[in-house]
C-alpha cells in the first residue's frame, strides 16, 4: 500500500463526521464511500496529484477571448459542431472565412487574430454549424454581454480599457468574528424607479451598510442573466458581469471600495442549474442537448423550468471550477453563497422526501457526482483563497455540509439556518400572540449540528418576493401605510415595531457563525419585492429601496433601523461573540418568558403581549448588572417603560451559593427584550 493509500484509510477510520455524530455509524459505508469517490476524482483531475485544483480550474486563461502579446486568441469547446465563425461589428456580422475558427483536439475550437482585429466594445457572437443545423451563440467563456434595448439581443462585447480599474485593497483578508452580512441586489438598490447601478451603489449604499455596522455584503444576480425578473438565478452567461447594472470596472471598483472600508464582498453564485435560452444560455451551445446538461429526463428541472448540468463530465467540472477561481482572482470576491445546493445533492431535487430521519440523507437518491463538484469546489476556493468564506443554501439538512473535507464533510464554512425564516413566518401566520411559546423559539433559534457554523436570519430575500410579505408587513399590514409617524400611536404598528426587534434580536443572540438581513429589512422596508413583469405593466415601483423613509426622523422607520445599528454595535463590541457558549438560564411558556446568557450578557425576552412582570427572578452569575440594550427604549420607538440607569444587583441564595449563582430581580414590560451586562 502506497503512502496516500494508507493515509486514506486513516482518515477514513477517524471521520469527524461520524465521531461527532454516533447516530451517523450505521451509514459510515455510504460516507466513506462519498469519500473515496471525491478523493478519485480528485486524484483523476490533478493528474495523481501532479498538480492542484487551483491549477486545474484556470480555465479562464485558455478558453474564451483573451489579449497577448501577439495578438488575440479565442477557443471554444464545441465538440458537436462542423464549423465555427466568429462574427461581429468588426466585420458586419458577416460569416467570413478570415473569421473562421480551426478544431485542434478533444472538440476545442481555436482562432488568432492580429491586435487591430478587435477593438474595446466590439460586439461579437459565434456562429455554430453542426449536422443539419446552425445558429447564432454566444461564447459559453465570454466575460462580457450586453444587451441591445432596441431589439433586446444580447451580443458578447470586446472588454479591453485603455485604462482598466487597479485595485488598491488588494491584501484584504474578511472579519468573521462573528460574520454580520448584508444581502443585496444592485438593480433594486435605488429609490428611483428604474435598475440601479455598480456605481450608484458604491457612492450611495456602501456607507449606508457600512455605517450600520455589517461586514459583508452578499450580492446577488452578478452572473449575466436575460431576464431580470429571475433575480438572477437564470444564469445565461456565467463568466460575465451583468452589464445591466454597469461595466467590470465599475464592479471591480465596487468590491475594491468595500473593502476599504472593512467589508467582505460574498458572491451569491449559481452552479445548480442555467437557463434554457439557446440564443443567450448554453442549452444547445454546439447543436447538442447534452454538452453541458443531462439529457432525458434529468434535463429539465420542472420546479425551476431551467437545465441541469451534468456534474459527471469533467468538462463541466472544469467549467464551474474555473468560473468559482475567476471570480476570486478577476474581481476580488472573498467568497460565494452556493444557491440551490438542495437541489444538486438529489437526483429528485430533495422535492419528494421527508428528511426526517438520517435514511432519508442515504437512501440511494443521493447524486454523487454533484457532491463531488461542491466537494471540490470548496477545496478549490480555499487553496485559492485560504480567507475565502463559502455559504451552503441547503434546507434538507444534510449532515456534514459546513465541515471540512478532511474531516468527511463538503467543505462548506457556514450553511444557511433556513429553518429560523421558516419558523417565524408559520409562527406569526398560526399563533396567537398568547400562544408564542419561549421553548418553541429556543430550539428553533438553537437547533443546528454542534460541529456546523450556520448563517442565522429571520428573513432574506426569499420572504419578501411578491405573493408573499416581509416580517414587518405580516405583524403590521395596512396599516404601515397609514400610521407610520412618529406622532401617530396605533396598536397594530406598536406591537409590530416591538416585535420585529424582539425577533431580530433574539436570532441574532443566538447565532453560532454568522447573520444575515436583506437590504431594507433592518429598518422595516413596506411591501414585498416586485421586478418588472407584463403583469404589473413593467413597472418598477415595487424592485427599489425606499431610503427616505429611514431617512425621515418623522416616520417610525428609523426606530428600527436604528435598533438593529445598536443591536449589531453591542454584538461586535463581544469579541468571538459567536462561539461563545450559549447558556439558558430560564424559559416559561405560561409567563412567556426566555432569558439566556453569553458570558457576561444576559438577554431576557417577555413575549406576552399583555403581561409585566415586577421583580421577576433569574438565576444569574452574582454581582452587578446594568442595560446596555432595551427594546422598550424611546430611542427605538418602545415605550420607556424602564429606568435603564438604574444598576441591578444580584440577590444572594444560599440554596445556590455552590452554583455560583443569585437572584436577578428584573421589571420586565409585556412584548419587550433587554440586555444586561455583568
Amino acid at each position: 500500500m502506497v503512502d496516500g493509500d494508507y493515509n486514506i484509510q486513516r482518515m477514513m477510520k477517524n471521520l469527524k463526521l461520524i465521531e461527532n455524530d454516533p447516530w451517523l455509524e450505521p451509514y459510515r459505508e455510504t460516507i466513506e464511500g462519498r469519500c473515496r469517490y471525491v478523493i478519485e476524482k480528485e486524484k483523476h483531475l490533478t493528474n495523481n496529484g501532479s498538480k492542484t485544483l487551483s491549477d486545474f480550474a484556470s480555465g479562464y486563461l485558455y478558453f474564451g477571448l483573451n489579449k497577448t502579446s501577439s495578438g488575440w486568441i479565442f477557443r471554444e469547446w464545441a465538440p458537436n459542431a462542423t464549423a465555427i465563425y466568429l462574427t461581429g461589428s468588426f466585420n458586419h456580422w458577416q460569416k467570413e472565412a478570415f473569421y473562421q475558427l480551426t478544431r485542434i483536439e478533444n472538440g476545442i475550437w481555436e482562432i488568432k487574430l492580429p491586435t487591430d482585429t478587435l477593438r474595446h466594445e466590439d460586439l461579437y457572437k459565434l456562429i455554430v454549424e453542426w449536422e443539419g443545423g446552425s445558429g447564432e451563440r454566444i461564447p459559453a467563456w465570454c466575460r462580457r454581454v450586453v444587451q441591445d434595448w432596441n431589439s433586446h439581443i444580447f451580443s458578447a462585447q470586446v472588454w479591453d480599457p485603455e485604462n482598466p480599474y487597479v485595485l488598491k485593497n488588494s491584501n484584504f483578508k474578511p472579519t468573521t468574528s462573528p460574520l454580520l452580512i448584508y444581502e443585496c441586489h444592485i438593480g433594486m438598490a435605488t429609490q428611483e424607479e428604474k435598475v440601479g447601478t455598480y456605481d450608484e451603489f458604491r457612492r450611495l449604499v456602501l456607507p449606508r451598510i457600512a455605517g450600520n455596522g455589517y461586514n459583508a455584503i452578499q450580492i446577488m444576480a452578478i452572473q449575466e442573466h436575460p431576464y431580470y425578473g429571475s433575480f438572477g438565478y437564470h444564469v445565461s452567461s456565467f463568466f460575465a458581469v451583468s452589464s445591466r447594472f454597469g461595466t467590470p470596472d465599475e464592479l471591480k471598483h465596487l468590491i475594491d471600495d468595500a473593502h476599504g472600508m472593512g467589508m467582505a464582498v460574498i458572491m451569491d453564485i449559481v452552479h445548480s442549474h442555467a437557463v434554457k435560452n439557446e440564443m443567450e444560455g448554453l442549452g444547445w451551445q454546439d447543436g447538442s442537448e447534452y454538452q453541458y446538461f443531462h439529457t432525458g429526463s434529468r434535463r429539465n428541472h420542472l420546479q425551476w423550468d431551467s437545465l441541469c448540468f451534468d456534474y459527471g463530465k469533467n468538462e463541466v467540472l472544469h467549467f464551474l471550477l474555473s468560473n468559482c477561481k475567476f471570480w476570486l482572482e478577476t474581481y476580488q470576491f472573498d467568497g460565494f453563497r452556493f444557491d440551490g445546493v438542495t437541489s444538486m445533492l438529489y437526483y429528485n431535487h430533495g422535492m419528494e422526501e421527508s428528511f426526517s430521519n438520517y435514511n432519508d440523507y442515504y437512501n440511494g437518491h443521493q447524486d454523487i457526482d454533484a457532491i463531488a463538484y461542491l466537494t471540490l469546489a470548496n477545496k478549490m476556493i480555499h487553496q485559492v483563497n485560504p480567507y475565502a468564506i463559502t455559504i451552503a443554501e441547503e434546507v434538507s439538512g444534510m449532515p456534514g455540509l459546513a465541515i471540512k473535507t478532511g474531516d468527511g464533510g463538503y467543505g462548506y464554512d457556514y450553511r444557511m439556518a433556513m429553518n429560523i425564516p421558516d419558523f417565524w413566518i408559520k409562527y406569526m401566520k398560526e399563533k396567537h400572540d398568547e400562544d408564542w411559546r419561549p421553548s418553541a423559539i429556543w430550539w428553533e433559534v438553537t437547533n443546528r449540528r454542534s460541529d456546523e457554523k450556520t448563517i442565522s436570519y429571520t428573513e432574506s430575500h426569499d420572504q419578501a418576493l411578491v405573493g408573499d410579505k416581509t416580517l414587518i408587513f405580516r405583524l403590521i399590514d395596512s396599516a404601515m401605510y397609514w400610521h407610520m409617524h412618529v406622532n401617530d400611536r396605533n396598536l397594530d404598528v406598536s406591537r409590530g415595531i416591538a416585535l420585529h426587534k424582539m425577533i431580530r434580536l433574539v436570532t441574532m443572540a443566538t447565532i453560532n457563525g454568522g447573520y444575515l438581513n436583506f437590504m431594507g429589512n433592518e429598518f422595516g422596508h413596506p411591501e414585498w419585492i416586485d421586478f418588472p413583469r407584463e403583469g404589473n405593466g413593467w413597472s418598477y415601483l415595487y424592485a427599489r429601496r425606499q431610503w427616505n423613509l429611514v431617512d425621515n426622523t418623522e416616520l417610525k422607520y428609523h426606530y428600527l433601523g436604528d435598533f438593529d445599528r445598536a443591536m449589531i454595535d453591542l454584538i461586535k463590541e463581544v469579541e468571538d461573540f459567536q462561539i461563545i457558549p450559549l447558556q439558558k438560564i430560564w424559559d416559561n411558556d405560561v409567563d412567556q418568558i426566555l432569558a439566556f446568557r453569553r458570558d457576561g450578557l444576559v438577554f431576557v425576552f417577555n413575549f406576552s403581549p399583555n403581561r409585566s412582570y415586577t421583580d421577576y427572578g433569574l438565576l444569574t452569575p452574582p454581582g452587578k448588572y446594568h442595560v446596555v440594550l432595551n427594546t422598550d427604549d424611546v430611542r427605538f420607538g418602545g415605550n420607556g417603560l424602564t429606568d435603564d440607569t438604574i444598576e441591578h444587583y444580584t440577590q444572594f441564595d444560599p440554596l445556590y451559593e455552590k452554583e455560583h449563582k443569585g437572584w436577578l430581580k428584573l421589571y420586565i414590560p409585556a412584548r419587550t427584550a433587554m440586555v444586561l451586562r455583568l
